[in-house]
């Protein structure tokens, strides 16, 4: 095709369904990680705009695209995708939080590791519990989730036209509070056991003052905290993929309570 032929107008749309399937694309916390290269990234959002224009152009409102009303509405379909990424971003935030937790009581408080995909150090366990929720992404298609919202998101929330004087900061902040809750119910079980090992170990040292409790508890932690966390891999896998089953829906009533 002769990019001459090409109208202005049209070139304007395509760059704002660009900047909103960025947005869902930036969103996806497996396919934007650090590590990612740039190039890779560019090629499957422009990719991904130029399969998804002819869907979603028809959406897209006529503007008067000034440089500075056009810089702003591509600033706030950005914006979008921003929000879009926290509400997928807190899961994966719970269960860090959750296995942290686990690790700081089974005595990993030392034991950190570099997280390419945040370019941060994170606890051991974290890390582990990370990977273990990326992969339950991936095995469940979660990420088609970005790319089937993406279409309808323009006929809930039209270029333009975000409000934040609704529920939608209310909403997040619910998210955030649920967070907490994930991680809890995440750390519980070994928690439990290392509530029952701590009493143990207390009674022990009563018992026996000749023990050396504090050298015997780092392998009993250790050991029992893995035996729960392997016991219990299948209800924490059914709780994430509960929060994911989830994650369409919240982000369309996070698009609901955007829309003016």
């Amino acid at each position: 095709m002769d990019i001459q032929l090409i109208p202005v107008e049209q070139f304007q749309t395509f760059l704002i369904v660009t900047a909103r399937v960025a947005g869902f694309i930036g969103a996806i916390p497996v396919l934007f990680s650090a590590q990612t290269p740039i190039r890779i990234k560019t090629a499957l959002i422009f990719a991904t705009a130029l399969t998804l224009f002819p869907a979603m152009a028809k959406a897209v409102p006529h503007f008067d695209f000034s440089p500075l009303p056009f810089l702003s509405l591509i600033i706030s379909e950005l914006l979008l995708g921003v929000l879009l990424g926290l509400v997928a971003r807190l899961i994966f935030t719970a269960v860090e939080f959750g296995a942290t937790v686990i690790g700081y009581q089974m005595g990993f408080a030392a034991a950190n590791v570099f997280d390419p995909q945040n370019k941060r150090q994170v606890a051991l366990i974290s890390q582990f519990q990370n990977i273990f929720a990326i992969l339950i992404f991936l095995a469940i298609n979660g990420h088609f989730i970005f790319f089937q919202t993406a279409v309808i998101s323009y006929d809930i929330l039209p270029p333009g036209q975000i409000d934040f004087s609704g529920r939608a900061i209310p909403f997040l902040m619910e998210l955030a509070s649920h967070m907490f809750t994930i991680g809890v119910q995440f750390s519980a079980p070994v928690l439990a056991v290392l509530l029952l090992s701590g009493l143990i170990l207390g009674i022990l040292a009563r018992v026996f003052p000749q023990l050396n409790v504090f050298l015997l508890s780092f392998p009993i932690n250790i050991g029992s905290a893995f035996i729960v966390i392997a016991l219990t891999l299948g209800i924490v896998s059914t709780l994430i993929r509960r929060e994911f089953d989830t994650l369409g829906e919240r982000i369309i009533m996070l698009l609901q309570f955007l829309a003016p």
